[in-house]
């Protein structure tokens, strides 16, 4: 087996030890008994139960790499060597970014394409003699090779170095101080990226330094080459000495303890870098490369504002907010917790007054989303449930911070939607827990009870300021058709947060710099100075921001993760051919720079376009775009 293998399956299986080990602490070492719940503190709402249908949990099917395995010679190609491997984080970072790929395990097959990246390993292991041999010459031929974890099969002159030496010791890695495809990575924090942090005393990923390199784009801490640089002639080779893919499964599965240095409020771009290393090298080397862009209609930061409506005051302020974003033309999402209890946390205020404000943000065109109905910090730790839970016989106790009763997954997730919905006339399709709350078995729990959209994870503990799409049970072989959108900014953090604007516009502006998304979540148990921010927020980004729910922008994301995008040459330009299954509105290419829209020869009308970002109007189905390049 592969070290790199090992060192995976590894941290995989100590992982759920721990979180077996950590639900036998919080539920199993202390007795849980069913509670009643006396009449006085449960609010029925006469004539209404439900749901009555029964949820079941779909299976964990692994997702096979051939569903990636279409396109044409413009994508980059992704030369599988091992479908055990962390691929689906490297697919779907991909997807986040923009850059059209696909998957192949044929060598000749993969070197048709003008760029090709090896993952997760080049080794006389994993490819026969000729294979190799085909690679080395790949990049002498003028063509670009991008490789990970190279550790064999006598590549090494290929790529520019003398041994790959693995370590576990290694935490840092900084970007060469001048590279044209470093060009945009101008923030500190963009320059110097972790693999751990020494500090927390927790092992950390294995990677590969390789010595001897001549011009590597980027160091680690002990002075070995973390990405490797060899020009030959029109062609490059770049190795990369860790499992990117792995490395963006930590993040987006929010299994990334060890890399994590701030909960949220801060700019921590660390896998957004790697994306953007990668999109730099295919933009620059693939002639006429076309990538899609990550705001709608050609903006450059996505801006959802979001509420959580927890606490007894915060039904009827959510109002004012809500009215406030109405008057702007906004539209927030509010994550309501549909409390008809009174345990620990809190009073009821999901009783006939509380539903009268739900009812009345929906009237104001806000989206609502569910926020639990216990609000528990162990959410995390709670068991599935039957599929069968429902209003009024669900009763979920908070008895302290560490401990509910007669609570599950699928209840929280079932009743709060079923409620909702019928106080409100929506029906809702975004979730997030109380506390950020996370079980690893969210994603097909919510999946199962018709969420589509979550927002349960902070950017910083994701490690990244884009959306991304979760997996079955939070690991690394199987997706599912779900969406996290990370929160960016909160406002429990100290200073107060009308005292933290500047620095919010500061992260939106860095964010913005290549078209990341926030997320703003706002407990509006007070106006004041929250209202404040939420006001001095908007008028700040309104230039640049695209504003949207969560709903509104999750339903734009999904379609763009489906669009399919091929370049064909032509003349001097090229001819893009673009599939979208769903209707999307204001997607957006970036184009070469020179290329010019030719209307005459395009599927499309009313499209603009800005220097190389083109934005599109209502788009379903497949359609053609031509281009033509200027004279120079």
């Amino acid at each position: 087996m592969e070290r790199s293998t090992l060192i995976r399956l590894t941290g995989i299986a100590t992982l759920f030890l721990s979180v077996v080990i950590g639900s036998w602490i919080l539920f199993g070492s202390r007795s849980v008994q069913p509670t009643e719940i006396a009449p006085q503190d449960f609010h029925r709402f006469p004539g209404v139960s439900g749901p009555d249908h029964a949820t079941v949990v779909p299976p964990r099917v692994p997702t096979s790499w051939t569903a990636y395995g279409e396109g044409s010679k413009s994508r980059l190609a992704i030369l599988l060597t091992d479908p055990d491997s962390s691929w689906l984080g490297l697919a779907h970072g991909l997807k986040s970014i923009g850059i059209p790929f696909r998957i192949t395990r044929d060598v000749r097959e993969a070197l048709t394409h003008q760029v090709v990246l090896v993952y997760p390993t080049i080794s006389g292991k994993v490819l026969p003699p000729e294979a190799l041999r085909a690679l080395a010459e790949f990049p002498k031929a003028g063509g670009t090779l991008i490789g990970m974890q190279v550790v064999g099969g006598g590549l090494n002159e290929a790529f520019g170095f003398r041994e790959a030496v693995a370590s576990r010791q290694r935490y840092d890695l900084r970007l060469a101080d001048s590279d044209p495809l470093l060009a945009e990575l101008t923030d500190p924090r963009e320059r110097h990226l972790r693999v751990g942090i020494r500090d927390k005393g927790v092992e950390v990923m294995g990677t590969y330094g390789y010595t001897d390199s001549a011009a590597p784009l980027a160091r680690f801490d002990d002075g070995t080459a973390a990405v490797t640089q060899k020009i030959h002639g029109q062609g490059r080779a770049y190795a990369i000495g860790l499992d990117l893919g792995f490395l963006l499964l930590k993040g987006y599965n929010n299994r990334g303890e060890e890399l994590v240095r701030t909960f949220d409020n801060q700019f921590d771009p660390a896998l957004d870098v790697w994306l953007r290393l990668l999109k730099s090298i295919y933009r620059t080397a693939q002639a006429g490369a076309v990538t899609l862009g990550t705001v709608p209609f050609g903006k450059s930061l996505s801006v959802m504002l979001t509420h959580d409506v927890d606490f007894t005051q915060s039904i009827k302020n959510a109002v004012d907010y809500a009215e406030y974003e109405r008057s702007q033309g906004l539209v927030g999402t509010y994550f309501i917790q549909v409390k008809y209890i009174r345990d620990y946390n809190d009073d009821i205020f999901f009783n006939d007054e509380g539903v009268a404000y739900v009812a009345r943000l929906a009237e104001l065109g806000m989206e609502l989303g569910s926020h639990t109905i216990a609000h528990s910090r162990v959410f995390s730790a709670f068991p599935m449930g039957t599929g069968r839970e429902a209003y009024p016989a669900y009763a979920p106790f908070v008895k302290d911070r560490t401990t509910a009763v007669n609570a599950s997954i699928l209840g929280e997730l079932r009743v709060s939607k079923f409620l909702i919905d019928h106080f409100s006339g929506q029906s809702i399709v975004s979730f997030r827990p109380g506390e950020l709350s996370n079980p690893f078995s969210l994603p097909q729990a919510l999946l199962a009870t018709g969420y589509r959209y979550s927002s349960t994870a902070t950017a910083n503990n994701s490690l990244t300021h884009l959306p991304y799409q979760l997996n079955y049970d939070r690991l690394t072989d199987s997706e599912v058709e779900l969406f996290e959108f990370p929160v960016t900014i909160e406002d429990e953090e100290l200073p107060k947060m009308g005292d933290r604007l500047p620095d919010a516009l500061e992260v939106a502006r860095q964010i913005g710099r290549y078209g990341g998304s926030m997320v703003v979540l706002i407990h509006p148990n007070i106006l004041d100075h929250k209202l404040a921010f939420e006001k001095g927020f908007v008028e700040g980004v309104r230039p640049v921001a695209w504003f949207g729910s969560v709903g509104e922008f999750g339903r734009w994301w999904a379609a763009r993760n489906r669009v399919q995008l091929d370049v064909a040459p032509s003349g001097r330009g090229g001819t893009v051919t673009m599939t979208a299954p769903e209707s999307v509105a204001g997607l957006t290419l970036e184009v070469p720079g020179g290329w010019r829209l030719d209307p005459s020869h395009s599927s499309l009308k009313d499209i603009e376009q800005r220097g190389t970002t083109v934005t599109l109007p209502q788009l379903k189905g497949a359609h053609t775009l031509a281009f033509t390049a200027a004279s120079r």
